[in-house]
This record gives C-alpha cells, structure tokens and sequence, in this order.
C-alpha cells in the first residue's frame, strides 16, 4: 500500500487551467473517487499520478518519496483505461502478458502470474481467445487482469465501466472493488457515474475548474454539501432561494424566509450563517414526503403536473402555490398521484433542509 500527496500542483494548456494549484491526501489502501463535469481536471490528475503528464510547479509524493519526475515505469503504477486499449492481434494471455514481457520476467514466473490473473477476473480457459471474440465485459476483464498481473502500487481506472450495459456495471462494481481491497491496492478512480462512486469510494473528491471543491466520505459529500455546485453534482436535488430570519428555537437550526414560505433548516458542514444573509436552501426529491410528518412545519402545497413512474420509485413534479417546481421522489408508494389540479401538501424534515452560502 502507498499513499498519495498531490502539493499545489498547476498544469495550464494553452490559456486553459488543467490543475489550478491542486493538493490532494489519498490513503494508503483506500479506494479514491475522482469526480467533476466534463473538463474539470479528473482525468488530467489522473496522468499526472501515473507521470504521463509533468506539472509546470508542484509535487507528487508516493508516501515519502518525490515522483513529481520519475518516469511511469518506474513508479509501480498500473493505468486501466476507458476504451481497455487492447491490442487485436494478441490473444487473451499475450495481452495481459505485455506488461510483465516488458519488465523481461521469465516464461514460467509470466505463466503462473497471467494465469492467476485470468483466474481472478474470471477468465480462466480463456488466455487463448482473440480479442474480438469477446464480449465488452469480457474484454474489461482482460483489461483489469492486465493492470493486475505487474502487482501495481498504485490502480488508476479512468471511466472503466462506461462501455458496459447498465447490469453488467452493477456487478463489475462490487469485483473491482473487492480485488483492490484483496491485493491491498491505493486506487484512485475516474467516473461521471455518481451512483458508481457513492457505492463503491472510501472517500470521494469533486472537483471544478482544476480545483478541489470537496473531499470526505460518500454520505459526508452527500449529506453535507459544501457548496450549490456540489450539491447539484452529486446527485438530484432542489434549490430554493432565502434568506435568513433568525435562529430557530431548535439548536443548530435557523428560520429561512422563502418565496414558499419560511421554512426550517440547518448549516451544511461547520459555518454558521448570520441574520440577514442571503442563503440558497437543497433538498433532496427522496427527503420530501406526501404522507404528514409530526415533528416538522416544513410544508409545501401545491399540485402534481408530472408523475415518472420507474418500478421501485415514483417521481412527481409539483407546482407550488408560489409557482415554484419540485421534485419529489417515493420509494414504493403504497398510491401513486396522477398529474392534476387537486392541491396535495409534500413535507421534509428540517434536517434535511440544507443551507448553503449564496
């Protein structure tokens, strides 16, 4: 296990910031989550840790020692890639052999290392298939077994799942993690799938721009936004504008005056807002409920003008009195609302009102 100190790290290209002064922890062993819009710098990190790419100022420590300039090869680091960058004409085994050929180990210390790693992907048999007899899955595998054969320090995997059908990327989930976890690998992961972090990272990043916007724990990200951007990225949810009135007589809490009304909520993370502040509030479609709830004055009333029926989940979105759009979202409603003019009152938690900084 290694871990992983990226310190005020910059790259530009062209006019464009790829890194804006970016430092970074990751632990030694723990699955780490990449995560951000498209150009955000996920990727370009990502090459920088596997020494593809030289940062114009800062350093890149693997535990103790500077790497910031010592080639890929040279780092103990394996790249597993969004295409899987198989070559066509090697089979199965001369595929995942390349790496540990290159490294010039010996044809029975190459065979017994394919071979177990073949068997740990679930592809053992397989070492004399062609490429293109396989099926996506199968040729993800190939490609897991590859970046696992050379023993790495350190797994990189850039948007490995993004090719496969949505079941086969459920389960594939579950088995990268556990053989990051069986061969004591830092992996540091690349994904637009949020679903594919949350379920998946010991602690997750967001970034923005080539910068950090947060890091902690899926359900810290989660349920404690530091920011509108965050919030909107990592998962759904409704924003409403406010301000703050006073300090609620809950302790923690704090009086909004909203356009629906003034509703009940609390900080996101360790600031404390003051009187006065214009304040953005987030709440999740899943946190609002249609049956009443006892312990909260958080009400919003208004009609159904769209219902999203999606087997285990009903999604509804509702037009306030105020004009305001909501979504909501059930889990296995005993009913199910129709879109229609008949006003129905939606209730959330005043914990989960979240107030962000504006």
């Amino acid at each position: 296990m290694v871990s992983i100190s990226i310190r005020n790290v910059t790259k530009q290209f062209g006019m464009a910031l790829g890194l804006n002064n970016f430092s970074l922890e990751i632990k030694a062993g723990e699955l780490f989550f990449l995560l951000g819009p498209s150009g955000c710098g996920k990727t370009t990190l990502l090459r920088h840790i596997a020494g593809f790419i030289l940062p114009e100022k800062g350093t890149i420590l693997f535990d103790h020692d500077d790497v910031t300039k010592v080639p890929p090869h040279r780092r103990g680091t394996a790249m597993m890639f969004q295409s899987y960058a198989l070559w066509p004409h090697m089979d199965v085994f001369e595929n995942v052999a390349f790496g540990l050929e290159e490294r010039r180990c010996s044809k029975p210390e190459i065979e017994d290392r394919v071979t177990e790693a073949l068997r740990l992907v679930k592809m053992d048999g397989l070492g004399s298939r062609q490429i293109q007899q396989l099926s996506g899955g199968q040729q993800q595998r190939v490609a897991l077994a590859r970046a696992l054969v050379v023993r790495p320090r350190v797994l990189m995997l850039d948007e490995p799942l993004s090719n496969l059908d949505a079941k086969l990327r459920i389960e594939m989930r579950q088995e990268i993690r556990q053989l990051c976890k069986e061969f004591g690998l830092t992996g540091i992961y690349v994904t637009h799938d949020q679903k594919e972090a949350l379920s998946m990272a010991d602690r997750l990043a967001v970034m923005d721009k080539g910068r950090l916007m947060q890091v902690g724990t899926p359900m810290e990200v989660y349920g404690n936004p530091s920011s509108k951007m965050v919030a909107e990225f990592i998962g759904e949810t409704n924003f409403i504008d406010g301000m703050i009135k006073q300090p609620s007589y809950y302790e923690g809490m704090w009086d909004i005056e909203t356009p629906c009304g003034i509703l009940r909520g609390r900080p996101s993370g360790d600031w404390q807002p003051g009187v006065g502040q214009p304040v953005t509030l987030s709440i999740r479609p899943e946190a609002l409920h249609l049956a009443e709830l006892r312990d909260t004055s958080n009400q919003f009333h208004g009609n159904i003008i769209e219902t999203t029926y999606l087997g285990e989940m009903v999604q509804y979105l509702m037009s306030t009195r105020d004009g305001h759009l909501i979504r909501i979202s059930e889990m296995n409603p005993y009913h199910i609302h129709s879109a229609g003019t008949e006003e129905i009152t939606a209730m959330v938690h005043m914990q989960d009102v979240l107030i962000l900084r504006r």
